[in-house]
C-alpha cells in the first residue's frame, strides 16, 4: 500500500428520523442563547417552525440566503447578527443556506448547526465558496466547518423528485472527484465508493416512491459520506467548472453539476483509469462518464446548461477562466478539451 496521510474533520453529526427534536440540546452543548436560524425565501415556513423546537434560545429568523452565497447578501445577514446579539447560527435548507451559516462563521468564528433539507453535503465541508463581481471563490478555514450537523431524515420525505436527483448527483460529484483527487488515501476513497453507490441506488426508488423512508436515509446518508470526501482532500477540474460557471453566469447549483459532471468525467477518464473503475462498480455501470449521464437523465434530470440559463456564447470565457488560477487535475487541461466539454454539456449530449 503506498503512503498516505488523512486529517478527519471533527464534527458532531446526528442522523435519523426525529432528530430536530435534539436542537435546543445542542443549542444548549454549544452555550447559544440566542440562535439565528437562516433559511432561503422559499423555506422561511419550514424553517420558522423548526425554529420553534429552540424555544427560548430562538433569537431570530433571517429567510434571505442565496445561491452561491453572495458577498453582500452575508454582509446584510452580519448586520442582523449584530442587531439580535445572535451567539449562534442554526441553517436550515441546502447548499445556499449553509454556505451563509459558512460565511457568517468565516467571519465571526460563531458556532454553527445545520439541518441538512437536500444532499448538498456542504455542511460535512470546511470550505466556503463566494461570489462576488462575477467571480466564485473558494477558501477553507477550520472556523467555516459547522460543529454540529443534524441529519433528519424526515425532513426529506417531501423533497421533490427533480430537486432530489440534481441534488443528489450534486453530491455524488464530490465523491467521483475525491476518488482522483491529488491527496486521494484509501480512507476517503472507502467513504466515495460507499456514497455514490448509497445514492446511485437510492435515486431510483426515490423517482418511483418519493416518501420511502429507507431510500430517503441511503440518500441522505451517501450525501453526507460524500460531503465528507469533499471535506477531505482537494477537487478538480469539475469544482473549477461549476464554480467558473456558477460565478459567471448564475446557473442553478445542482442542476449545473449534474450537467456537467459526465463531461467532465469522460474528460478525465483517460488519466485516472482505477478511479474510473471504481466509479463505475459503485454506479453499477460499465463506464463512469456515460453511468452518470445515464443515472440522471433516466430520472428527469436537464443535462444541457442551456436550459439553465448559460448563454450560447459563454463557452470561450468560461474556458479562459476556468484555466486561469485553475485547479489541480489528473489530466493537463487543454483549451480544445475544455470547449469540447464545455460545449457537450451546454447541447445535453451524452459523452462518448
Amino acid at each position: 500500500m503506498d503512503n498516505f496521510i488523512y486529517n478527519g474533520n471533527a464534527a458532531r453529526v446526528i442522523f435519523g428520523r426525529g432528530t430536530i427534536s435534539r436542537l435546543a440540546e445542542e443549542a444548549e452543548r454549544l452555550s447559544a442563547d440566542r440562535v439565528l436560524v437562516l433559511s432561503t425565501p422559499e423555506q422561511a415556513d419550514q424553517a420558522q417552525g423548526i425554529a420553534e423546537v429552540l424555544g427560548s434560545r430562538f433569537a431570530g429568523l433571517y429567510s434571505k440566503a442565496q445561491m452561491h452565497t453572495p458577498v453582500d447578501a452575508t454582509a446584510d445577514a452580519l448586520r442582523e447578527v449584530e442587531r439580535l446579539g445572535a451567539n449562534a447560527v442554526l441553517s436550515i435548507g441546502g447548499g445556499s443556506t449553509t454556505g451563509l451559516g459558512k460565511a457568517i462563521a468565516f467571519r465571526t468564528d460563531l458556532p454553527q448547526i445545520v439541518v441538512p433539507t437536500t444532499y448538498a453535503g456542504s455542511e460535512a465541508t470546511p470550505i466556503l465558496g463566494e461570489t462576488e463581481n462575477g467571480r466564485k471563490v473558494t477558501k477553507s478555514d477550520p472556523r467555516i466547518l459547522p460543529e454540529v450537523i443534524v441529519y433528519d431524515v424526515d425532513l426529506t420525505l417531501t423533497l421533490p423528485v427533480a430537486m432530489s436527483v440534481t441534488s443528489g448527483i450534486n453530491a455524488v460529484a464530490h465523491a467521483v472527484e475525491a476518488l482522483y483527487a491529488r491527496e486521494a488515501n484509501p480512507i476517503v476513497s472507502l467513504m466515495a465508493e460507499q456514497g455514490i453507490a448509497a445514492i446511485a441506488r437510492a435515486l431510483p426508488i426515490i423517482a418511483r416512491r418519493p416518501d420511502d423512508p429507507d431510500a430517503r436515509a441511503d440518500a441522505l446518508y451517501g450525501a453526507w459520506l460524500c460531503g465528507v470526501c469533499l471535506g477531505s482532500v482537494g477537487m478538480a477540474l469539475h469544482h473549477k467548472l461549476c464554480h467558473t460557471l456558477g460565478g459567471m453566469f448564475n446557473l442553478p447549483h445542482a442542476p449545473m453539476h449534474t450537467a456537467l459532471l459526465p463531461h467532465a468525467v469522460a474528460y478525465n477518464a483517460p488519466a485516472a483509469p482505477e478511479a474510473m473503475a471504481r466509479i463505475a462498480q459503485a454506479l453499477s455501470a460499465k463506464d463512469a462518464a456515460t453511468g452518470l449521464f445515464d443515472l440522471a437523465q433516466g430520472l428527469g434530470a436537464s443535462m444541457a446548461l442551456k436550459t439553465m440559463g448559460m448563454p450560447d456564447d459563454g463557452i470561450d470565457p468560461a474556458v479562459e477562466q476556468a484555466m486561469a488560477n485553475a485547479y489541480w487535475n489528473p489530466r493537463v487541461l487543454e483549451k480544445d478539451g475544455l470547449h469540447q466539454l464545455l460545449a457537450g454539456a451546454y447541447e445535453g449530449q451524452r459523452p462518448e
